[in-house]
């Protein structure tokens, strides 16, 4: 249930800050009063606050957006376990989240892991989603090399040299711990065994996701969605090109709007530096559901 909630009808005002979804303590916002709803799924284990720009524009043309940091990123608890992948943990946390403030059916977006998690989010709730918009596809060999470690060997690691407190001194531990104090304590209680068991699990079942030329979705899954579909390429070695035209080309009825840059060689270019294209992205996703709804852009 959503903190001091009841329900959404009409005009959006006060929205408390964090809801408790599927037994977890998860931090969000809505961006806009009115409108056909929106949610916007952030990449890596980064927080929702790089979106919040976007949502902006979005929601001033008339859009309700919903942002939330994912389960084990952000403000949002710290929950490591679990039996299926973490990417469809976080999904079926946003179809709860969705559904409890009466959200859906919803347009479905995100960047990197978001735009892999949106379209997952489709695949399992079809009648959920209205439409996907979809930026920086991952996929190709050096995704696959590297985004196993990052999103998961890394911490490992830590955990095998010097247990919990080694994992709640890294960096990107740190930041979450900062964001949710209490975390410290439920990290510091696990047994790192079982920490390294649940994340070599998660890992495992990521590393065969990523052998697939859209990282975790079969040719097969791109084939059967059926909502329309916009992608935006992304231009580093992560997020390449190819992959979001695949992606495009893959996806039946897709549209592929390319911005004006060029593939760069280099690992990653984060999200934020894309910022001055923000007004093009947003006009692209604008029109784009303002198709579906029937309304002239």
């Amino acid at each position: 249930m959503v903190n001091q909630f009841t329900a959404y009808s009409g005009k959006v005002t006060t929205i408390m800050p964090f809801a408790q979804i599927r037994g977890i303590r998860m931090r969000y916002e809505i961006v806009g009063e009115s409108g056909a709803w929106v949610a916007l799924i952030t990449g890596g284990r980064r927080g929702y606050d790089e979106f919040v720009p976007l949502a902006r524009r979005l929601a001033a043309q008339g859009y309700r957006v919903v942002l939330h940091d994912r389960r084990n990123t952000g403000a949002t608890d710290i929950v490591i376990e679990g039996d299926v992948p973490e990417e469809t943990l976080w999904l079926d946390d946003l179809h709860e989240l969705l559904e409890t403030l009466g959200a859906t059916p919803a347009f479905i977006g995100g960047s990197s892991a978001g735009a892999r998690t949106a379209m997952r989010f489709y695949l399992r709730y079809p009648n959920r989603v209205r439409g996907l918009l979809l930026m920086r596809v991952t996929g190709g060999a050096f995704a696959a090399g590297r985004l196993p470690d990052m999103y998961y060997g890394q911490f490992i690691k830590a955990a095998r040299e010097g247990g919990m407190a080694a994992v709640c001194a890294h960096p990107q531990y740190q930041e979450r711990i900062a964001a949710n104090p209490p975390m410290r304590e439920r990290l510091m209680s696990m047994q790192a065994e079982d920490y390294i068991a649940v994340m070599s699990r998660w890992q495992e079942m990521f590393i065969a996701g990523t052998r697939l030329p859209v990282m975790g979705v079969t040719d097969e899954e791109l084939g059967s969605i059926r909502v329309p579909t916009v992608v935006i390429p992304g231009n580093d070695l992560t997020h390449a090109s190819a992959n979001g035209a695949l992606a495009a080309a893959r996806i039946p009825g897709a549209t592929l709007h390319s911005l004006p840059v060029t593939d760069q060689d280099i690992p990653l270019i984060p999200y934020p530096e894309w910022e001055i294209y923000e007004d093009e992205i947003a006009q692209v996703f604008v029109r784009h559901m303002r198709a579906i709804e029937g309304v002239r852009a």
